[in-house]
């Protein structure tokens, strides 16, 4: 599957797709995981894919919560995964939002979905397989930042992520 020893990558959503999205999410006793999320992140894992998470987090923008906030619920998450012997490779966000209340934070930024900036920082620092790589998340900015960073995306609706993830694998085989 990688060409030239390079690894396919999937950049995954947070919000929404690893995690039930309930209004800014930023504390471990918030965080619940989507139904088969673990197992998806496994199975990727053992298909020799590298595992991104890409996630806007304009809570910290808008005052809601800090980026310290953004680093511990990640460190939980990794924690989480190891318990079930998967991994997260990297993780980018973007704290940035043009209407926020946080003066150090209220701006535009390239890392902004629909904007591919957090994607393409992580072929930058990772040796990605570009042309096998793709994007999940779930809303169309997740899709348009993925294109726009000219790999594929697929919009996740709910249900099993893992199941969602068995059928977009088997699809790519495919050409499809």
């Amino acid at each position: 599957m990688p060409s030239s020893g390079r690894k396919p990558a999937v950049f995954l959503d947070r919000d929404g797709v690893l995690n039930e999205d309930r209004d800014y999410v930023h504390r471990p006793d918030d965080f619940v995981w989507i139904p088969g999320a673990i197992d998806a992140v496994k199975f990727l894992n053992g298909r020799g894919y590298y595992v991104f998470v890409v996630s806007n987090q304009s809570g910290v923008a808008r005052g809601y919560y800090t980026e310290e906030h953004v680093h511990r619920l990640f460190a939980h998450l990794r924690e989480e995964l190891a318990r079930h012997g998967a991994t997260i490779d990297d993780y980018r966000y973007c704290p940035y939002h043009p209407d926020g209340v946080v003066e150090r934070y209220k701006k535009s930024s390239n890392w902004r979905k629909p904007k591919p900036g957090m994607i393409l920082d992580l072929m930058q620092h990772w040796d990605v397989d570009k042309a096998n790589s793709f994007m999940i998340g779930d809303q169309t900015i997740d899709v348009q930042a993925a294109h726009a960073a000219d790999i594929d995306g697929y919009q996740f609706e709910g249900g099993n992520l893992l199941e969602f993830i068995h059928t977009v694998v088997a699809r790519r085989a495919l050409g499809r």
